[in-house]
């Protein structure tokens, strides 16, 4: 077992401070969303929602490569290793174009939402910047399952922790126009996530490029296009078989955090404030949870790739307890220093913020609950990709998400005029719920596996 603990952790801490990193992005994004006032930090955090949300779905459909490369890497398949990677990335570029050019239409679609006219002006501006950030996200996506596949996730943190750093400069000099350029604003946040996911995936590719190691994998060797040919439509067919289900758990998971974004939307600028300050908090701790659960994708994937069966269920059980044990950090910081966590977003002195700050509080004390679950829910999920077992995850998650959770926000929230904090139990118990069924589905699969 201790064995098997240190190999998690060796997977799990780097993957887990690139996540850490990546999720910085978006929580740097926000904070200085904030130094622009209330009425930016709601329209911009609406943009960075859809944004992310469309990110998380189709990164979870070419994260297939993550455990069919492990699984090859695990029987020694090189050949069919690369043949997934370069699968995986034509297949990024494929779905990433058409909707980069959604985004630059955002606007609109958030008036079709029911969304304020001013919020939907100002968060195009910001989706309009980032949009084409949105195709260099996708490939970083494969590189990164590509790299933790072969057990070698430092290079990753290191990138993403470099990019991140520089999305911060980016957005100060392009934000208040320092350096010569013009003070762009709510936009120059946008185009400086896009400059900073073009940074990590040509640092990616390029290191890939110039290691020797990696050239037996043939990633972006010159007859890159031949991988797609009906010799390998078979691959092809299986990334779907098993991203689709990964895509759609994402999307009803962060899809029910989507919608109750746009009720809370109707409910007004300061509870569309505070939920934002709540959820773009509870997204950074929750990226330690995923990145142990890629970690145990992985490491199950392996095992799996080697037929050892009770190291592959060993695997999974080791990671679900490490994710649950991060997630209690996250929970005791949540309910001692709420207040501390807030000021870094706004001005908690400043009177005008008084009911933004409340609620905020208020609401970190309920997502203090169930982050346990949460990371417990992801990890197991990530268990069962590792077996590529998906599609019924992926039910389960309808199910104890938008069946259970959603409707039960939505009776709290709305019908019985609870506000946010109903919506919230909603999310907590339909996590409950999906973190309960997903480890018992592991358990089951592999007593039989």
């Amino acid at each position: 077992m201790f064995s098997e603990i240190k190999k998690c952790l060796l997977l799990a801490i780097p993957l887990s401070l690139a996540q850490l990193a990546q999720g910085a992005t978006g929580f740097v994004d926000t904070v200085m969303m904030g130094w622009l006032g209330s009425q930016t930090i709601a329209s911009g955090g609406l943009g960075a929602s859809i944004f992310g949300f469309c990110l998380l779905l189709f990164t979870g459909i070419v994260s297939a490569v993550s455990p069919l490369a492990a699984q090859a890497y695990g029987a020694g398949n090189q050949e069919k290793v690369g043949t997934i990677v370069r699968l995986g990335l034509g297949i990024s570029l494929i779905l990433a174009i058409p909707i980069a050019l959604l985004f630059c239409n955002g606007g609109s679609l958030l008036l079709l939402l029911g969304q304020n006219a001013n919020t939907a002006a100002l968060a195009q501006t910001y989706l309009r910047a980032i949009a084409l950030g949105f195709i260099p996200a996708l490939g970083f996506a494969v590189l990164k399952s590509f790299l933790s596949a072969l057990l070698q996730p430092q290079l990753v943190m290191v990138t993403v922790v470099l990019g991140t750093l520089l999305n911060i400069a980016a957005n100060y000099v392009l934000m208040f126009g320092k350096l010569g350029f013009p003070a762009m604003g709510l936009a120059g946040i946008g185009w400086a996530s896009t400059f900073s996911l073009w940074s990590m995936f040509v640092a990616l590719t390029v290191y890939i490029c110039n290691q020797p190691q990696f050239a037996v994998y043939g990633i972006f060797q010159p007859s890159f296009y031949k991988a797609f040919t009906l010799e390998h439509r078979h691959i092809i067919g299986e990334i779907f078989q098993v991203g689709l289900p990964i895509g759609g758990l994402i999307a009803v998971e962060v899809g029910l955090f989507t919608v109750v974004t746009f009720l809370i939307g109707q409910l007004g600028t300061n509870a569309l404030a505070a939920h934002q300050i709540a959820l773009q908090t509870i997204s950074m701790s929750f990226q330690i949870a995923l990145g142990v659960s890629i970690a145990t994708t992985i490491r199950v994937g392996q095992l799996a790739g080697q037929n050892d069966l009770a190291g592959t269920r060993l695997a999974g059980y080791v990671g679900i307890a490490i994710a649950a044990l991060s997630m209690a950090v996250a929970t005791i910081a949540f309910w001692l220093v709420p207040k501390s966590i807030i000021s870094l977003y706004i001005d908690i002195n400043d009177q005008n913020n008084a009911q933004v700050v409340a609620l905020a509080a208020k609401l970190l004390g309920v997502a203090a609950i169930f982050q346990i679950v949460d990371g417990v829910q992801v990890t197991a999920a990530g268990a069962l990709r590792g077996l590529k077992d998906t599609r019924i995850p992926m039910l389960i998650g309808i199910f104890a998400y938008w069946c259970v959770g959603l409707l039960t926000g939505y009776t709290f929230g709305i019908t019985s005029g609870y506000g946010a904090i109903g919506l919230w139990w909603g999310l907590a118990i339909g996590l409950a719920l999906a973190a309960i069924i997903l480890t018992w589905r592991f358990s089951t699969r592999t007593t039989n596996y």
